[in-house]
């Protein structure tokens, strides 16, 4: 961020061009405001140096100012009220300055400057030989030299590149950027940019859309710049700050301008920062939008509070009604009196606040390209101001009909006017007090709303204590009045005695009052206990009866009798637990039941609202009801469940039974199949019969292995997928009878085909015998069963 400074400082002056000083905190090893060469002096004061700094810095200023939409034309004279200069500073920090003095005194400009001075200073800056008076005067040097300061801190030094960071740094950016191209060698901020071929570079070398440097000619600097001008103002949005023939025709062009022109490339290409910066672009348009909004809602609201004073003054004001006693016209005086040293100053700021808000809101939109601010019909500055012309016009005018007519009463005398205006000003004190001392207001409060009741009704009656002394003062200049035989002593008496009435009634009314509140809050207190002890116990049970209602409507799958009768033990556990619910749910009604009771007791017939919970006894209620249907539903999709897998076991123990018999059987044929082709002591023909008549046993058995298939189907049909009462499955069967099917046959058919070999070669018995007994261990079966 511009705003942040760097870590390890130290304090450097330097003098510039311009004949002025600055002190600055900078890195020790980034001192870019040390200049390259020792120039001559006569030569850093060369009016073509001032031109040139003329034109760049207005340029630059107008950049940052144009986004407020306002700019500078002669930017000694355009600063000198310090305004555009503090408005230049919000926008190239994104900070707001305090509020500028509106004036146009000598004094409210210096105010202002001094303010952009303090704020430049606050960044790490500390100017010397540059004051304030000096910019309101329009100094071209000082002014010159403030706003390179501005440049150098908020546009050059927090330029970082490869460790290096201001002068250096964007020194070392220019260089490699333009390494690549021919002809151009930047080596500092003046000369190097004369032919313009460092500029096109620039821009090419992010932008090779713009420009076709190939086509660029170094004996051409005028065309090269003038080129490199008007593509950054085109397509950069980079305004154009030099001039080329000042570049051309000055021998060594000023760094400054030079630097001020090409930071604003480094700005416009250097994207590292670009996502933070509209980030922080963002949230500051959102916060000038919010601060907008309030400017316009504070306007609206002021607006209309100073039209509605001023429409009560002005028919008072316009009041010239005349009266019998000097008594009741110096009252008028001195109530006019107070409306001019009271009443009337708050007004006169209010109005100045106005326009000040009115102007700084229409500022801030402008500057946020925004729409200009049009207050509601009637509430233009020009109504209020010419509201406020009318008032002043009948002020005017009833200040001199008062001073006439006191002239005019000077014989009414100084006790009369007395008691006049302490009568006056206890009437007014009490009006509307009788009203709401009997207001009953406390009946429809909430706990809180009462204890301030209670606390305004104590601040009452300390103020009603201290008018207990107006009150014999009243009382004891109508004694007097009456005494000295004062010719309107029956009017002064009858205002005397209501005073007096009125007063004891006020203190009547007040101690009733103290004691309706302080039973009301006796009785809310109490309510408020309950009503917490309500909220305590519902909030948990209510929770309970959702997780309940939760559970009892959960799908549940199961595959074992063992599994559901879990679920049907966890079942019967919640419905044991129920009893003891209904207790802590009467528990929990009685509190609420026990608040309409009090309240009725109390003659409350309104409905007491809970502060703490939004849980009605109606809604336990219902929830309750719903848990004890739920229940019952409950049981029987259990019970459902039990019967199905109860069933589902009957076939797995059935199943089991029958397959345990039929497993062995085969595996006990396989065995007699291999000991029947293992014996090779007797007659081929007598082995053959054997085999047949196996076969025959082992066909007649197919109807066992149906029988197991068909109930087989029957547990597949059931979605029964596991048996624990057994460790054969029917593909175990099906593979073993195939099995035996198999080996029998080609049993049969190997014993076969020995008869007929020995049949057609003469082979003896015992020769047959031992060529069977060489294959003989190559020809045993594996069963294809598993252990039982």
């Amino acid at each position: 961020m511009m705003s942040q400074m760097m870590p390890s400082q130290m304090h450097m002056s330097v003098e510039y061009s311009n004949g002025y000083m600055i002190q600055t905190q900078e890195p020790s090893n980034n001192d870019y405001t040390i200049q390259e060469d020792e120039w001559d002096r006569d030569l850093l004061l060369d009016p073509a140096w001032e031109k040139q700094q003329r034109k760049t810095f207005t340029a630059w200023c107008n950049s940052h100012l144009r986004k407020t939409g306002t700019g500078i034309e002669n930017i000694e004279e355009d600063f000198r009220n310090g305004l555009k200069l503090m408005l230049l500073l919000e926008v190239i920090s994104g900070e707001r300055l305090p509020k500028p003095d509106r004036g146009k005194m000598r004094f409210h400009k210096i105010a202002n400057v001094n303010k952009a001075l303090e704020y430049i200073t606050s960044k790490g800056v500390k100017l010397v030989s540059i004051g304030a008076e000096e910019i309101v005067d329009g100094n071209i040097k000082m002014t010159l030299g403030m706003i390179w300061t501005i440049i150098l801190r908020f546009a050059i030094q927090d330029i970082s590149v490869e460790e290096t960071s201001a002068k250096e740094g964007l020194l070392l950016w220019c260089q490699r950027k333009t390494a690549p191209y021919r002809n151009v060698n930047v080596q500092n901020f003046h000369v190097s940019w004369k032919d313009g071929l460092a500029l096109c570079a620039l821009i090419h070398r992010h932008r090779p859309d713009l420009i076709d440097y190939a086509k660029l000619n170094k004996d051409d600097p005028m065309g090269n710049l003038n080129l490199a001008f008007e593509v950054a103002e085109k397509h950069l949005d980079i305004p154009k700050m030099l001039d080329a023939e000042d570049i051309i025709n000055t021998p060594k062009p000023d760094e400054r301008a030079i630097m001020t022109y090409v930071s604003c490339f480094y700005h416009a290409f250097a994207g590292a920062e670009q996502a933070e910066t509209a980030a922080n672009r963002i949230c500051k348009v959102l916060g000038v939008n919010q601060e907008n909004e309030r400017l316009m809602e504070e306007y609206e609201k002021l607006a209309s509070e100073l039209l509605e004073w001023i429409r009560q003054m002005t028919p008072w004001l316009e009041d010239k009604s005349p009266e019998t006693s000097l008594a009741a016209m110096r009252g008028k005086l001195e109530d006019f009196r107070d409306y001019r040293r009271l009443h009337k100053p708050p007004r006169v700021q209010e109005k100045c606040q106005l326009e000040i808000n009115f102007n700084t809101l229409q500022t801030k939109l402008r500057i946020s390209n925004r729409p200009a601010f049009m207050p509601s019909e009637g509430r233009m500055v020009s109504d209020i101001t010419s509201a406020w012309t009318g008032l002043e016009q009948a002020e005017k005018g009833y200040e001199e009909w008062l001073l006439s007519e006191i002239r005019r009463l000077e014989r009414l005398d100084h006790l009369a006017q007395k008691f006049q205006m302490k009568a006056t000003s206890h009437e007014a004190w009490s009006v509307g007090k009788d009203r709401v001392l009997s207001s009953k207001d406390y009946e429809s409060c909430s706990l809180p709303e009462l204890r301030a009741l209670l606390r305004k009704h104590e601040a009452f009656e300390s103020d009603l204590a201290a008018h207990q002394d107006r009150v014999e003062q009243v009382a004891a200049i109508a004694q007097e009045l009456n005494e000295l035989e004062y010719h309107a002593a029956s009017v002064i008496n009858e205002r005397c005695q209501a005073i007096c009435d009125q007063w004891d009634q006020l203190g009547t009314l007040t101690q009733k009052r103290r004691d309706n509140l302080e039973r009301m809050d006796k009785l809310l207190e109490t309510i408020d206990q309950l009503f917490l002890e309500f909220s305590r116990r519902s909030a948990p049970f209510n929770n309970w009866m959702e997780g309940a209602m939760e559970d009892l409507q959960d799908m549940f799958i199961v595959h074992s009798v063992e599994e559901i009768q879990s679920l049907i033990s966890a079942h019967n556990e919640f419905k044991a637990t129920l009893p003891e619910a209904d207790c802590e749910r009467q528990a929990i009604l009685s509190a609420f039941t026990e608040v309409q009771k009090i309240a009725q007791s109390y003659g409350i017939s309104r409905n007491i609202p809970n502060p703490y919970s939004d849980i009605t006894p109606a809604e336990i209620g219902l929830q309750w009801e719903k848990v004890k249907k739920m229940v019952p539903q409950r049981d029987s999709v259990l019970q459902e469940e039990m019967s199905r897998q109860l069933a589902n076991e009957q076939l797995r123990r059935q199943f089991a039974a029958q397959v345990n018999i039929i497993a062995p059987w085969i595996q006990t044929r396989m065995e007699e199949i291999g000991r029947n082709s293992a014996d090779i002591g007797g007659p081929l023909e007598d082995q053959m019969s054997q085999l047949k008549q196996l076969e025959q046993v082992i066909t007649n058995y197919k109807s066992n292995i149906d029988k197991l298939e068909e109930h087989h189907q029957h547990i597949q049909e059931c979605l029964i997928f596991d048996n624990k009462h057994t460790n054969y499955t029917m593909e175990h069967i099906r593979v073993g009878w195939e099995m035996i099917l198999t080996t029998i046959a080609r049993t049969m058919n190997e014993i076969e085909t020995q008869i007929l070999t020995r049949d057609a070669k003469g082979i003896s018995q015992q020769q047959m015998n031992e060529f069977r007994q060489s294959f003989t261990h190559f020809d045993r079966v594996p069963c294809p069963l598993p252990p039982s």
